[in-house]
């Protein structure tokens, strides 16, 4: 059976390990990752883009930004450790819109998607307390934490893949409108946003990546090799070191491409060769 380690320096082991080291970090129980196909989320537009809307022949679809995620995690009963991560996101969408034979109207609005996960978070029953003082409790310590693991969602500005544009009535009939938006959502917004009282709506079809993660604090014994130092230095800090702009454009490769197009086109298959025609 192998000795255990203890914290301290280790002389019996690798040269290049002078210690090990107990540390308080985030320790990952569980994660998954996920490539949503959003299909038909109605688009809630400002008031001045429902009167553009209501008056289109026509939309095109410009670009969709991730403003906010809402998590919220809850123990699954039937289940120990595992526990149900719901996750509320809140899209700005962006399109023009076609009035007439006039020049396209910009418009934008809100979208949302609700996503549900069960993930392994682990037990824990200890009442954590810390000295990181607080505005609001009974004395200057910090309150004791929750035993419910974090959940972090990482999730990127989702590609519109549709966008079209409804009558009224040939909506489903028993659609609700978005309520409990957040303030900072609201305020992403320069005007109002409609929930009713409409001509026409907008649905958009997105592609969301997303990775959904349970963590809890925990104590890990860690190697190191030694203490990080900087090798890079600060440079270009004053005036004296700036770059001569004829030297910086004389290193610019010339743009072959711009003055003889390409034969062929490639076929855009990654997240960014698709987002990269997006309005930024």
């Amino acid at each position: 059976m192998p000795e255990m380690v203890t914290p301290g320096p280790v002389c019996n082991a690798e040269r290049s390990i002078r210690e090990a080291v107990c540390i308080h970090t985030s320790k990952i129980f569980d994660s998954c990752k996920d490539k949503d196909c959003i299909e038909d989320l109605r688009v809630y537009p400002t008031r001045g883009s429902q009167e553009a809307i209501d008056r289109a022949t026509s939309v095109k679809a410009g670009c969709a930004e991730l403003l906010y995620a809402y998590i919220d995690v809850e123990p699954v009963s039937f289940n120990r450790g595992c526990y149900t991560v719901d996750v509320r996101y809140f899209y700005r969408i962006t399109a023009d819109a076609f009035v007439g034979a006039a020049r396209p109207v910009e418009i934008s609005g809100l979208a949302v998607f609700d996503k549900r996960v069960v993930l392994f978070g682990s037990e824990g029953s200890a009442k954590v307390f810390t000295s990181t003082g607080t505005k609001c409790g009974p004395d200057p310590q910090g309150l004791p934490g929750t035993t419910a693991p974090t959940a972090v969602v990482e999730a990127v500005d989702p590609i519109i893949l549709n966008l079209k544009l409804v009558d009224v009535c040939q909506c489903h009939p028993c659609e609700c409108g978005c309520s409990e938006i957040p303030s900072a959502v609201a305020a992403c917004f320069p005007e109002e946003l409609m929930t009713s009282g409409d001509v026409h709506r907008l649905y958009v079809t997105l592609g969301q990546f997303s990775i959904i993660r349970l963590e809890r604090d925990t104590q890990l014994l860690m190697p190191v090799y030694d203490y990080c130092m900087p090798e890079k230095e600060c440079t270009c800090g004053h005036d004296d070191c700036k770059e001569d702009p004829c030297d910086l454009f004389r290193k610019v490769q010339f743009p072959v491409n711009e003055f003889f197009p390409p034969n062929c086109i490639d076929r855009k298959d990654s997240y960014q060769e698709v987002r990269s025609g997006c309005c930024r």
